[in-house]
């Protein structure tokens, strides 16, 4: 199976921008909902419905083959015809590609014939998948002329706006909730953005950033530019697929904030079907969230269309959204691909932490540990078959939520450096 390169070949392959370079554009958009469409604009609501609005591909494109596809640089930008820019993108160039690995310790707790992780809490440069759509969102800031980005967050996109915004040498504006995890606002922080703590929840900071966009014309990633942002999380499911050997697995699992991750991760399936690169079918899509804040399982469970906002109750801040801005969307493509949802209990998702850390080696954020225990729970129910070869998304990284996990420093021991003493150690734990 294919790997995912080292970092010697990843530096190897990284292209640095060409500024006498064709002008990089953005696509233009039409609304999901009433088929509406724009010119290309900072913008991600229809101004007829209020539905979202997509960027919209040109029918004459010309997309690669499998051979061009695997001959080029080391990123996401391979996949570039699928993303919503035309000409050759200017910053973050090497960003994506994460690890796709076979985890067998895990295919046998959940009961399954085989088992990957998607670990994109490697993912360059802030170790989360938040990394993909920035690339995608900064890039589209260029395009359109916008001189400073910015992002409401719950710690990871923070983190992701201000790393990218730096290295592209752009002024940022990033706005997190008051009581971020400290690990999260210090590697935000060191990037040197203009970093805002609001007091209230991630909607209170999200509805504070939808004003700041009309008033200050800057960039905000998952507000005004959300049209073109959102389409980087595709490439998560480009990557299952090629290194999977262009085929795709029956399942994924993976967590669910806004519902975007989810219902982009079907749009790349798809789209990767329509053109031929695989053959099959949409794998079943399964989303978790942690009980303290999971109104998109609730849609998906009791069959609705009608989201009921919630305020977020959890120590999975990077999933605390209460008011989904995808939600309905994230739970159409679940019961449409034959998945289902689950939600897990704080204790739970810190379990599952630990027991992806023990069967694989990957330590996860609480993001992580809601795909985990969600899988699990999702395995128990038999929605999870013994035939499943199943995909899980983990999305971040765990030294940025290590409070997650403080029983693992319980009972650790301490001895002089005294033979006796280790000798009487081993023989206690034999």
């Amino acid at each position: 199976m294919p790997t995912a390169p080292s970092l010697t070949a990843r530096r190897k392959h990284t292209v640095v921008p060409d500024p006498t370079s064709e002008p990089l554009r953005v696509l233009p958009l039409r609304c999901l909902v009433c088929g509406a469409e724009q010119e290309p604009a900072p913008v991600a609501i229809c101004e007829r419905c209020l539905g979202p609005l997509e960027p919209v591909y040109p029918s004459t494109r010309r997309l690669p083959d499998r051979a061009s596809i695997s001959s080029r640089d080391h990123s996401l930008w391979r996949y570039r015809e699928f993303l919503p820019l035309d000409g050759a993108p200017r910053f973050s160039l090497d960003t994506g590609l994460t690890p796709l690995f076979e985890a067998p310790a895990l295919a046998r707790r959940l009961g399954v014939g085989r088992a990957w992780l998607k670990n994109d809490a490697v993912s360059h440069p802030t170790l989360s998948f938040k990394d993909r759509v920035v690339a995608t969102a900064i890039n589209a800031a260029h395009a359109l002329g916008l001189d400073t980005v910015a992002c409401a967050s719950t710690g990871n996109l923070a983190n992701a706006v201000a790393a990218h915004a730096a290295r592209a040498g752009l002024p940022a504006w990033v706005f997190i909730p008051h009581d971020l995890e400290p690990a999260k606002v210090v590697a935000s922080a060191v990037y040197g953005p203009r970093l805002v703590r609001v007091r209230g929840t991630y909607d209170d900071v999200n509805r504070l950033c939808t004003q700041a966009a009309e008033r200050f014309k800057w960039g905000i990633v998952n507000v005004n530019l959300r049209s073109y942002y959102g389409e980087g999380s595709k490439t998560i499911a480009f990557e299952i697929a090629e290194q999977l050997g262009w085929r795709l697995p029956t399942a994924v699992v993976a967590p669910m904030a806004g519902g975007s991750l989810v219902t982009k991760l079907r749009k790349g399936f798809r789209e990767f079907l329509d053109c031929g690169l695989v053959a099959g079918r949409t794998p079943r899509l399964f989303g978790t969230q942690a009980k303290g804040c999971a109104p998109i399982v609730r849609l998906v469970q009791e069959n609705t269309e009608v989201l009921q906002p919630v305020v977020p109750n959890t120590i999975a801040r990077s999933l605390a959204i209460g008011s989904p801005a995808d939600g309905i969307f994230a739970s159409r493509a679940i019961r449409e691909t034959g998945g289902w949802a689950a939600a897990v209990s704080d204790e739970e998702l810190s379990a599952g932490i630990r027991t992806l850390a023990e069967t694989t080696g990957i330590f996860a954020e609480t993001a992580g540990g809601v795909t985990v225990a969600g899988a699990l729970a999702l395995a128990r129910s038999g929605h999870l078959r013994p035939d499943d070869e199943v995909v899980l998304c983990i999305t971040g990284n765990g030294l940025k939520t290590v409070d997650a996990v403080p029983d693992v420093l319980r009972d650790l021991p301490i001895i002089l450096p005294k033979l006796r003493e280790l000798t009487a150690l081993v023989e206690q734990a034999v």
